[in-house]
């Protein structure tokens, strides 16, 4: 079955940085757009991300353009979110899943646990 695992959260200062991993299982990976999703105390989940299979086409959320950068290691089954110049804002869980939005039929009803982000000085 699908398995998402995230790591690399963690307690970051403003301005700092943080790499993110999300390790894939039980499915073909390198076919799979894939995407990074955040959700901050008391709101709802977003998208922040995806990446496309193949050519590795990117888009992301306007709030994060030019900070984060998505990519993705067929090889190694993992996707990363490298997250620049943080913000407070940015605190949040972030979590990965399969597909390009939320709506998408290759979206993984198996959610990982996520990887907790702090921004705070």
């Amino acid at each position: 079955q699908v398995q998402l695992v995230e790591s690399g959260g963690g307690l970051g200062q403003p301005g700092g940085s943080l790499r993110l991993s999300c390790l894939a299982s039980g499915f073909p990976f390198s076919t799979y757009f894939m995407s990074w999703y955040r959700q901050a105390p008391g709101k709802e989940r977003e998208l922040v991300a995806w990446i496309s299979n193949g050519r590795e086409t990117t888009e992301y959320i306007d709030s994060v353009v030019g900070r984060f950068t998505i990519t993705r290691d067929d090889a190694k089954n993992t996707l990363y979110l490298q997250m620049n110049k943080l913000k407070p804002e940015d605190t949040a869980l972030y979590y990965c899943n399969r597909g390009a939005h939320p709506s998408a039929s290759s979206v993984s009803s198996s959610w990982g646990q996520g990887t907790p982000v702090i921004v705070s000085s």
